[in-house]
């Protein structure tokens, strides 16, 4: 005998009621496997989703220290930009820092375009400053509150007194263009 008639036979002699109670057992098994393959599929799906997200997340985690860096950067432009006076200029700046030499000779020069400034250029060479002076006036340029870009910097060292230097620099003070009225 075949194994499906051994179960049928042994299904036809057991009594209604116990009968009536195996199907219902297997009709609470059968939903069981329904719901458990429902909520499985369910939970791969989530699974997916979960691990998509995650390699967006990978993704957009450098590019928002990117954007933080760069909006930082952007801020402390525009504060330098609104410390600046309209009576401002390289010499002025210079004079400011107190730091001199023998002589200073300021030439001004072509500044680049940029989009949304104005650079005020020049030529800055600061004759007979120690070394410390040179690089506490570099510094006060650079960390100082107004927008300068130093564009060009030579250091050279006297010959005639090697405790003194020359200092050339190329240098911009940046200003905000004028805003075109609207047409």
């Amino acid at each position: 005998m075949r194994p499906l008639d051994i179960i049928r036979e042994q299904w036809q002699e057991l009594d209604s009621r116990t009968r009536l109670w195996l199907g219902y057992l297997l009709i609470v098994l059968l939903a069981v496997a329904v719901g458990w393959s429902a909520l499985d599929s369910k939970v791969q799906a989530l699974e997916k989703k979960r691990t998509g997200r995650e390699a967006v997340l990978k993704e957009l985690l450098p590019l928002k220290f990117s954007y933080q860096s760069a909006r930082q950067s952007a801020d402390r432009l525009n504060g330098r930009m609104a410390s600046l006076r309209p009576d401002d200029s390289l010499a002025k700046i210079i004079e400011e820092i107190g730091i001199k030499g023998k002589s200073v000779k300021i030439a001004a020069v072509k500044g680049e375009d940029r989009a949304g400034y104005i650079e005020d250029a020049a030529d800055i060479k600061i004759d007979g400053l120690t070394i410390n002076e040179a690089v506490n006036l570099i510094y006060r340029l650079e960390k100082g509150g107004r927008p300068l870009v130093i564009k060009k910097s030579n250091l050279r060292v006297r010959f005639d007194d090697p405790t003194r230097c020359d200092l050339n620099l190329v240098m911009a003070l940046l200003r905000p263009a004028p805003v075109q009225a609207k047409q």
